[in-house]
């Protein structure tokens, strides 16, 4: 047997290492998870392109013309006109809380401007907080209407100049006019930042416990689960202050974002979010064996949220069933409120559901660990 290489020693190690590999079956499973997640993701899920966006029609006529734009823009396919209004009051609270993403009005005096051929108008109003959204739809729409309304009219081809001078699209692009990226990013950073650090932190405080054998002198204490839970992810809490107030004061100062509604209401919504990220850690903490495992759980969750939550790819332009996971993560909601909040001056009223949604994850996240505390540790 050869001092330097023996084919039998190596034999023998390669059948340790199989069998502490299939032993750690939360590594196994993430190395074959995390391909297979972002092959669907990035092949199925993410669309830079979003099409059939919801859009509101503010009309009071439905006469022929009006019939032409509106299935001209569905034509399209990036408009989906499924909220039809008569006020502009009604069309306003739509866009204000992201019912929709467009809102098309078209005057009462439209059919008779079109008759007289004295320069029709319609508006279009574009939610812009996420300029990706609205650019694509936004970049067809002038002349694919004004095409529509010759034809209708029964005139013949013309070209793109003349049509836009019988037909003028006015285009509104709200809460973000310039388009500015950085406006819908530094305020969804806030949410990712806060779920990276938080999840990760809180996952690893239990597992450390276990690891360095305090686990017993932390039992042998007369506390409930309940108290060792809170006193597990109260400081982290802190830490999350801290890195809000951070975000928040970069984002004014280095990236001049706009902040036109209520800060206390914001900071309700951040103080809800945090917590309900503290308890899915220590959750996960839980299920973990060592402070690696917990890594690697944190991650894998990380991942699919920071992909379906509509931080990096516009939401609404991934598929409905992509769309139905993405609502299963709390990052979700909480870039809705924070958008809305920051560059919309959304009131309660508009953020109410995912603000509910942010409580209903922190009770559900919190009876997880309260029931594998004990299952776990009795």
């Amino acid at each position: 047997m050869s001092r330097f290489f023996s084919i039998h020693r190596l034999a023998a190690l390669l059948a340790k290492e199989t069998i502490q590999m299939r032993r750690d079956r939360i590594t196994f499973g993430m190395m074959l998870g995390v391909p297979l997640m972002q092959l669907v993701l990035f092949g199925f899920a993410i669309n830079n392109d979003p099409k059939d966006l919801p859009a509101a029609l503010v009309t009071t006529s439905q006469d022929q013309y009006t019939r032409a734009i509106v299935t001209a823009l569905e034509i399209t396919g990036y408009y989906r006109f499924n909220h039809v209004v008569e006020t502009a009051v009604e069309a306003e609270k739509l866009i204000s809380d992201g019912t929709v993403s467009f809102v098309v009005t078209i005057p009462s005096d439209f059919s008779r401007r079109v008759a007289r051929r004295d320069h029709p108008q319609i508006l279009i109003e574009a939610d812009a907080t996420d300029p990706a959204v609205a650019s694509g739809a936004i970049s067809t729409l002038g002349t694919v209407a004004a095409q529509a309304l010759l034809r209708e009219m029964g005139a013949e081809a013309q070209a793109a100049e003349a049509a836009a001078g019988q037909l003028e699209v006015v285009v509104h692009r709200r809460y973000n006019p310039e388009g500015i990226t950085q406006y819908n990013i530094v305020p969804g950073l806030l949410g990712v930042i806060l779920q990276m650090t938080m999840v990760m932190m809180t996952s690893m405080a239990l597992t450390r416990e276990v690891e360095r054998g305090t686990m017993e002198n932390l039992l042998a204490m007369p506390a409930s689960p309940i108290e060792i839970m809170l006193g597990k992810v109260i400081p982290y809490l802190v830490v999350g202050a801290v890195q809000v107030a951070v975000v928040l004061v970069a984002a004014k100062l280095l990236f001049q974002v706009p902040f036109i509604g209520s800060m206390p209401l914001l900071l309700s919504g951040i103080l809800i979010f945090v917590f309900a990220l503290v308890l899915l850690g220590y959750t996960i903490s839980t299920a973990a064996r060592t402070q690696m495992q917990a890594m690697q759980l944190t991650f894998f969750y990380f991942l699919p949220s920071l992909l379906l939550s509509g931080f990096m790819f516009p939401f609404r332009g991934m598929p409905i069933w992509a769309q139905y996971i993405g609502e299963t993560f709390p990052l979700t909601h909480f870039l809705r409120v924070v958008r809305a909040v920051m560059l919309k001056g959304a009131e309660v009223e508009a953020v109410a559901k995912p603000m509910a949604a942010l409580v209903a994850f922190a009770l559900v996240f919190a009876g997880l660990a309260l029931l594998r505390f004990r299952r776990t540790l009795d």
